[in-house]
């Protein structure tokens, strides 16, 4: 994993950084108070590295339904730790000799786009009820799983290619939703791009993965500079609680990219939906009511029969490629 020098570089540089800003602005016993923050990204970390879904994935339900934190404050936790955890993982990612850069130019144009998204969605969502905000993001995350786990997603482009008008109307649509999804959660925009890549573009999963990662990356860091610079919403326990857990994302994302390198991911994304699921149970379960089961029902069926209809397409077109191509060799 540690075979570049330049992501050697950047590992010893990030670790002095959190050396130097743990001493000045938190304690020892402030982590052994708070040691579920950096417990809860050992998974979660591990997850923005090896699949489409950031940390925030893991964070944001752990923290906001389970721990009962603040949406705001698990939304921040989730940009603040990301901008560090999958930082990591796209710097891996950009140093790794099998990978081209060349490949991943589209992100230059597709980062801007996605943070207007973020800005939007900051003055125009935030007052959304929250149970309503939580039931969509548990379906979102629980449709996502388990139809890409289950369904025939597997592009076979390794380069995005985007030749007809709607193929960039949807890229603006899509990035702009994506960006607004990390303004309510902290995470959202790299499921939302990476099932657009496999679907509409037939990107390899691979490639298209870490495109989201690191889409994902930079909005964190856009996203956490500008609720510190323009809202000026963060707070001093709020920085405490990331360098709780700083440590633990700068290894276990760049980790997760290494493995996605080296295993079938099978077994793991089969886990990563039955997590899901049970994450969107205790929410319907924790003090129920009608208008959650509504929410959550209405959301789960709608997403999830857009993301069916995206992979059952992609099937199609991959089936009719190989069956053309198979005829060309006869």
């Amino acid at each position: 994993m540690f075979d570049s020098k330049v992501f050697r570089l950047w590992f010893i540089a990030a670790l002095a950084v959190w050396v130097v800003l743990f001493s000045q602005f938190n304690q020892l016993s402030f982590l052994i108070e708070h040691w579920y923050y950096p417990a809860i990204m050992v998974a979660g970390a591990f997850v923005a590295g090896v699949t489409p879904e950031g940390g925030g994935a893991v964070a944001f339900p752990v923290l906001n339904i389970f721990l009962n934190i603040d949406r705001t404050m698990a939304r921040d936790f989730s940009l603040m730790i990301q901008s560090i955890g999958m930082t990591s993982a796209s710097i891996f990612i950009l140093t790794h000799k099998a990978n081209r850069l060349k490949t991943y130019r589209p992100l230059l144009v597709f980062i801007p786009v996605a943070f207007v998204g973020f800005v939007l969605g900051m003055q125009l969502l935030q007052q959304l009820p929250v149970y309503i905000m939580q039931a969509l993001f548990l379906s979102l995350i629980t449709s996502f799983s388990v139809v890409y786990s289950f369904g025939k997603h597997r592009g076979s482009k390794a380069t995005l290619d985007p030749n007809k008008p709607m193929d960039f109307v949807l890229l603006l649509l899509m990035l702009l939703a994506g960006g607004m999804c990390a303004s309510l959660f902290g995470t959202g925009a790299d499921i939302i791009l990476y099932t657009l890549l496999v679907t509409r573009f037939r990107m390899q999963e691979k490639v298209a993965t870490h495109m989201s990662i690191m889409l994902m990356a930079a909005i964190s860091v856009l996203g956490y500079a500008y609720r510190h610079f323009v809202d000026q919403g963060l707070t001093g326990y709020q920085v405490q609680t990331w360098l709780c857990a700083y440590p633990v994302v700068l290894l276990m994302a760049p980790l997760g990219a290494y493995v996605l390198h080296r295993i079938n991911k099978e077994i793991m994304l089969y886990a990563i939906a039955v997590l899901n699921i049970a994450q969107l149970l205790y929410f319907l379960c924790y003090n129920p009511s009608v208008d959650k089961l509504i929410w959550a029902a209405v959301f789960t069926l709608l997403l999830s029969t857009g993301f069916v209809l995206l992979i059952r397409s992609l099937s199609r077109q991959t089936q009719a490629v190989d069956q053309s191509q198979l005829a060309v060799s006869h």
